[in-house]
């Protein structure tokens, strides 16, 4: 399977899409001033203590205070509470982990009132991204992931990731590190640490502690709330858990960007900084490598599979809904069993597809076409665990319901990507009448005249619809013919998937929007 990686940068947001064979099957959007998201350390202050969740309520500078769980205070908070206190004393002096004397461990059905108090600093982690009406969720069982490994401070556990099939290798990994970490810290290493050597695997680790231990001082003598260590920005994250040796190529259309990324990628594959490659098309990037149309027909209500069946896809703040319906493929074929069956998978398939590309978390359950086999149905079963394998995200699935119905929970920490695939009519706006569609030429035209009355420079570049593109191109003398020769200019046309049909916009050469530049 190949995988490419198209990043479109602009000045509010950069777009990342991942496509596994041309397919869109990933799609991130990272805002320039994003904040709180998964994996940022902060120095939070207790609002509010909670008996009744077991939980607290703390601010870490969002406007909503998130929400801290005894659970997910972690075995050793007590050490981390011990450690923090000591940083934050401007009279003594940084204490180092190696040598720190752990506290005992909580106990795991404690109460959070006896551990923490309102008022009380307190190192925290997002674990979840603010979702609709809700702050961040947090954790104090602090992890710096790497691409190999990930550095748990105040442990001293080494865990193997169990898709490393062979157990050979996997005590290999945990009695090779278990030798070179040092005290006091604990690593989970990840499924691409299998094979790696002992330099590789020694290297990255320093980098982790090194990173870890970059927080001291910004958590010395610091008022809470504060950001004290900052998770890498979404791109990067993309990189360090998905590159791998079928990843061919990575597409930007910033040339800091592809800087920036060759330089990371040299720090934990070297051979792969080919790969990056610095888009310079006139044509927008997402429309170059046609990621713009499949988005156009991936985040609707209605997503069409293949041989005519259709998913409908519903939202609602307790889980998500899909149907599946057979469109077409019910009219084919005497065999309803078979019929169901293949119409199940191919959904499947594409249901697998929509949780990672829109990020669905939560509950989903789907109306599968009844079967009456239990041969079948086990058979749809095992086909979606296959097609979910893929999936990065914890997930858990379960068999078929007597009721046709399959639910599946999938972990939740960011937003549900969710893009409007209608749009306000740029012609009627929203009015429902538009002016008659013979006319668009003159009115092309007559914006044309207006525009080179006001701007000299010889070319301009006309974008739209490519139907309309294809219709001022028609014939051996073209409209847009016509025009270069009746007001002797020269009249680039681009061709816009992601524009409405009776949109058009100019542009100079340069690629400025005539428009801004002339009012």
């Amino acid at each position: 399977m190949s995988k490419e990686l198209i990043i479109d940068v602009n000045a509010s947001e950069i777009a990342i899409a991942l496509l596994e064979n041309k397919q869109l099957v990933e799609l991130n959007k990272q805002k320039s001033n994003v904040q709180f998201t998964v994996g940022n350390i902060y120095l939070g202050k207790v609002k509010k203590i909670m008996p009744g969740l077991n939980a607290a309520f703390v601010d870490v500078g969002y406007e909503k205070d998130a929400f801290l769980h005894y659970l997910d205070l972690g075995p050793q908070f007590q050490t981390l509470n011990k450690f923090i206190s000591q940083l934050q004393n401007r009279k003594s002096r940084n204490p180092v982990l190696q040598k720190f004397k752990p506290e005992n461990d909580i106990a795991k059905d404690g109460k959070i009132g006896n551990v923490l108090t309102s008022g009380q600093n307190v190192l925290v982690q997002i674990a979840k991204e603010p979702i609709s009406t809700k702050g961040p969720r947090l954790s104090s069982e602090i992890s710096i992931a790497g691409r190999n490994l990930v550095l748990i401070p105040f442990s001293d556990k080494v865990s193997v990731s169990q898709k490393i099939e062979s157990a050979e290798e996997r005590n290999r990994l945990k009695r090779l590190l278990q030798s070179i970490k040092p005290r006091n810290y604990g690593l989970i290493v990840r499924t691409v640490a299998e094979g790696k050597r002992v330099a590789e695997l020694d290297a990255e680790l320093k980098n982790l502690v090194k990173k870890w231990e970059s927080l001291y001082d910004k958590v010395r003598g610091a008022t809470a709330p504060r950001l004290v260590l900052q998770e890498m920005d979404r791109t990067s994250t993309i990189l360090r858990d998905l590159l791998n040796v079928s990843f061919n190529n990575v597409y930007v259309n910033d040339e800091v960007v592809v800087r920036e990324i060759k330089q990371y990628i040299s720090t934990i594959a070297p051979e792969k900084q080919k790969i990056v490659k610095h888009y310079t098309g006139k044509t927008p990037i997402f429309d170059h490598f046609g990621v713009e149309k499949q988005i156009k027909s991936l985040f609707g209500k209605t997503v069409s599979c293949r041989n005519g069946a259709y998913l409908i896809i519903e939202h609602t703040e307790a889980l998500h809904v899909i149907d599946v319906n057979s469109g077409n493929r019910s009219k084919s074929g005497d065999n309803q069993e078979a019929n169901a069956l293949a119409v199940n998978l191919i959904a499947a398939q594409e249901i697998a597809r929509q949780l990672r590309l829109r990020d669905m978390g939560g509950i989903i359950v789907v109306d599968f076409i009844d079967m009456h086999s239990q041969e079948n149905k086990q058979m749809l079963f095992d086909k979606m665990k296959d097609f979910m394998s893929e999936d990065r995200t914890k997930h858990n699935i379960l068999p078929l319901s007597k009721f046709g119905l399959m639910q599946i929970t999938r972990q939740r920490v960011r937003p549900e990507m969710n893009i409007k695939t209608r749009e306000t009519c740029p012609s009627c706006h929203g009015t429902g009448e538009v002016s008659p569609s013979i006319l668009l030429t003159d009115q092309i035209e007559d914006r044309l005249a207006a525009i080179f009355q006001k701007y000299d420079e010889l070319t301009v570049v006309l974008k739209v619809h490519p139907y309309i593109d294809a219709y001022l191109r028609k014939g051996l003398l073209s409209l847009r013919m016509k025009w270069m020769w009746r007001y002797r200019r020269i009249i680039r046309l681009m061709p816009m998937v992601s524009y409405q049909f009776t949109e058009y916009r100019l542009f100079t050469a340069d690629d400025e929007d005539l428009d801004s530049i002339l009012s």
